[in-house]
């Protein structure tokens, strides 16, 4: 008998590709959960705190960082998909600071408007990061001067309807999810509101990059945009929703640290730094193509454990801009030196 090829017919193709991305992108997303040192670091910070301080080395005391620490693995989360897709986004920690000044004028106090000005300030989000999306995808401005040009807008505004003193006060139930936790949990006590919407909200990020088509164009785009637009990805939507996802992430973790600091005109001050700071200590590649939401918020522990570390060993409180700018470096470095070694 002999054996005979057919090509397969038109019917057999389908007419909505399902975008596979490289190998090299799948092994980004999947690899670096397994390769990536940040755990080995992580863990290192940690018993040198418990080292330091003997009588803190406690459940209550590690889970009173992980809520410390709760808003910036939130923003880690979401500015992994920015990052992951080759974009920057700088106005989070803007976005933070208006929410937190925002509520407080929305709400004055009235806990009756605490969920409508939440349900407000969310929505305010999505515009912001479809915004940012919009104007780097279609205007074709670097992310970098969108966002922060954003972020200047943003501030320029909290500036202009509080007069640099902000007013109004924040209702309780609305501090509460920064505050308050489930009381009478065994071994630890109390279980932190916060540290429950960071392992939800964690939960969901995960899930969107790592278990979903979408995740996969994400991987696809920040390797080569246009390898993924012709393989039939709607690169300007891909990442038009990574910066929505991004300043939702924002949002949630503004409420977060509405609770822990109150009203304050700096309170996002800082913020977009560290989540930078933080995703490339995961391990993710400021290029694009290459990150994991699990190692960015590991990151974003690290470096809360490690400003800890820093004032245990009573280090000023202004080394944190110098461990930041030396963790972006470093990491940088051996991304790039790890990159050439698997080209």
């Amino acid at each position: 008998m002999s054996a005979s090829t057919t090509a397969p017919s038109q019917a057999d193709v389908p007419e909505t590709p399902v975008v596979k991305p490289s190998s090299r992108a799948r092994r980004a997303g999947r690899g670096l959960l397994g390769s990536a040192p940040i755990f080995l670091i992580l863990l290192v910070v940690l018993v040198a705190i418990a080292v330091r301080n003997p009588q803190g080395a406690s459940p209550e005391y590690y889970l009173a960082l992980l809520k410390r620490a709760a808003p910036l693995m939130l923003l880690a989360a979401g500015q992994i998909f920015v990052i992951v897709s080759g974009e920057f986004d700088l106005s989070v920690g803007a976005l933070i600071t208006a929410v937190v000044v925002g509520a407080a004028v929305i709400t004055d106090g009235d806990p009756s408007l605490s969920y409508p000005a939440i349900g407000g300030l969310l929505v305010a989000g999505v515009a912001v990061g479809a915004i940012n999306g919009v104007a780097t995808t279609r205007l074709r401005v670097p992310s970098f001067l969108v966002t922060l040009g954003m972020a200047l807008v943003i501030s320029g505004g909290v500036l202009y309807n509080t007069g640099g003193a902000p007013s109004g006060t924040l209702p309780q139930n609305l501090r509460f999810f920064g505050r308050e936790g489930i009381e009478g949990v065994p071994v630890i006590g109390e279980l932190p509101y916060s540290v429950i919407v960071l392992v939800v909200l964690g939960s969901v990020c995960f899930w969107l990059m790592h278990r979903t088509n979408f995740g996969r164009q994400i991987f696809a785009v920040g390797g080569n945009a246009r390898a993924a637009a012709l393989s039939g990805t709607r690169v300007h939507a891909v990442k038009t929703l990574a910066f929505v996802i991004s300043a939702v992430s924002a949002v949630v973790a503004g409420i977060l640290v509405a609770g822990f600091g109150g009203l304050s005109n700096d309170a996002g001050a800082g913020y977009e730094f560290q989540a930078i700071s933080a995703v490339v200590l995961g391990g993710a590649v400021l290029g694009g193509g290459r990150g994991s939401v699990l190692t960015a918020m590991a990151g974003a522990l690290t470096l809360e454990a490690l400003f800890t570390l820093l004032n245990l060993l009573r280090l000023p409180v202004e080394l944190r801009f110098t461990v930041q700018g030396v963790i972006i470096i470093a990491a940088v470095a051996y991304a790039s030196v790890r990159l050439r070694a698997s080209a």
